[in-house]
């Protein structure tokens, strides 16, 4: 293996890791996010609390993608990798072909 491919190697595996770094440290606030614990009222002695603020539920009903989506998209993503190795092995084909022939 000559020196090339190995540095190009080693570019990518540290790139890689570097995108690997970048992607937990965006992801670490949200999970080490938690809810403040309440202190002691603000104010001094004689000054009543602040009343506490019920809370709300909300319930949010989602739902995923449908499975005929999914199966589109599989499709699709197959058709296009079919269709960009066909093209790929069609140019690589005739380039092979020029080179020999010139010879």
């Amino acid at each position: 293996m000559n020196h090339t491919r190995r540095i190009r190697r080693i570019a990518g595996v540290l790139a890689g890791l570097a995108f690997t770094w970048l992607g937990l440290a965006a992801a670490a606030p949200a999970a080490f996010a938690r809810v403040p614990v309440p202190g002691p009222p603000a104010g001094g002695p004689g000054v009543a609390p602040v009343p506490a603020v019920p809370a709300v539920t909300r319930i949010v009903v989602t739902s995923g993608m449908p499975g005929w989506q999914i199966a589109l998209i599989a499709i699709g993503a197959a058709l296009l990798a079919a269709t960009a190795a066909v093209l790929a092995d069609r140019a690589w084909t005739a380039r092979r072909k020029t080179i020999t022939a010139a010879a």
